[in-house]
């Protein structure tokens, strides 16, 4: 004897409905992703956060905007990360710090207000030029159109997305159907 399962309509259409839904939420999810992210800086580059490094000149090569992220690469036993206000800044002082950021010698900060960030070691080696001060502006500037070989800003690129969404929206459709 067969079993045979009935499945009502109304189930069947929910499913696709629910099923819909979560790849339409994935794909916005992956949209904010890609534009909301920032750029990573290692400071103090490759040498990271040591005192042989100029943070001021280190800094003055580096565009730093909201949403972008700081690594610091330091041994967690000899140094550590604090970020501090201005006058603690230029005092060298590591008492009362606004935020201690060491973790294990491989920490991330974000940077979320367009404002200066002070950051410097304590332990004396602020001292030593282990310091570092970071202006964040708002946004980053929008590059300037790349220009086509007629003389027509190139819009490349804002076809390219309508292509994506345009086959991701067929995609959905005719996994809904």
């Amino acid at each position: 004897m067969r079993s045979v399962l009935k499945v009502k309509p109304m189930e069947v259409m929910c499913s696709k409905i629910r099923g819909l839904i979560t790849k339409m939420m994935m794909i916005s999810m992956m949209m904010g992703c890609v534009s909301g992210t920032g750029t990573l800086h290692r400071v103090g580059g490759k040498l990271g956060w040591t005192p042989s490094v100029n943070f001021t000149e280190w800094s003055s090569h580096e565009s730093f905007y909201v949403n972008d992220w700081l690594i610091f690469n330091f041994d967690k036993n000899m140094y550590n990360v604090l970020e501090v206000n201005k006058t603690s800044y230029e005092s060298c002082n590591d008492k009362g710090f606004i935020k201690n950021i060491t973790k294990g010698g491989r920490d991330v900060f974000q940077l979320t207000e367009p404002r200066p960030y002070y950051f410097l070691s304590g332990r004396g080696f602020c001292w030593g030029g282990l310091k570092a001060a970071i202006f964040v502006q708002e946004t980053a500037p929008t590059p300037a159109p790349v220009q086509a070989r007629n003389g027509s800003p190139s819009s490349t690129g804002s076809w390219i997305i309508a292509l994506v969404m345009v086959a991701a929206s067929i995609s959905l459709t005719w996994s809904v159907l």
